[in-house]
């Protein structure tokens, strides 16, 4: 009887082994994080002036792609519209302000409009009025402003917002910033 016992486990044991196991998948791994943006102040600043259009009230100028970008020396808003690469839910526009994040969208035709494209802003400058810098390095453009460090980066494996990272400017969770008066 023990012997049929042992048998029995022996082959209980081998049926156990012998089946395959569920296999499951591996998850996807995570998308490569975006390309770091650009040193804006490593590039050649260019004479604002020779891009100066519509009786100087904006600074425009056109970067890779073909993408035709403005800043306004009325209210220091910038930005680039036409076809930008990768941009979230296909935008073809972006624009920001003196101060936080700048915005992706949809426009049914070209925010800004020119005869022909505006003097290319050459790869290894940066062109910049009051606190917006934005500049190119022939590849991939980024504008920004000083005062929280926000704006956008435009580029063929990516475009995206550069969030407010001024630590001087950003809330401590004590529901006030330390450094601000």
């Amino acid at each position: 009887m023990l012997s049929r016992i042992l048998i029995g486990l022996v082959a209980a044991g081998a049926a156990v082994i012998g089946v395959p196991g569920v296999a499951a998948a591996d998850p996807d791994p995570a998308p490569p994080p975006p390309p770091p943006p650009l040193n804006l102040n490593a590039l050649t600043l260019v004479k604002p002036s020779g891009f100066a259009m519509q009786n100087g009230e904006i600074y425009a100028f056109a970067v890779p792609g073909d993408i035709a970008c403005v800043i306004s020396r009325g209210s220091g808003g910038y930005g680039c519209s036409g076809p930008i690469p990768a941009a979230p839910n296909g935008a073809n526009v972006v624009t920001g302000g003196q101060t936080g994040p700048p915005g992706f969208a949809n426009a049914d035709r070209p925010l800004y409009v020119f005869d022909t494209l505006p003097n290319r802003l050459e790869p290894g400058t940066r062109i910049s009025f009051r606190n917006v810098t934005c500049g190119t390095d022939g590849t991939v453009t980024m504008c920004n402003n000083s005062y929280d460090g926000a704006g956008f980066v435009i580029s063929p494996t990516g475009s995206f917002v550069l969030e407010p990272n001024n630590p001087l400017l950003l809330n401590t969770g004590e529901g006030r910033n330390p450094y601000a008066n």
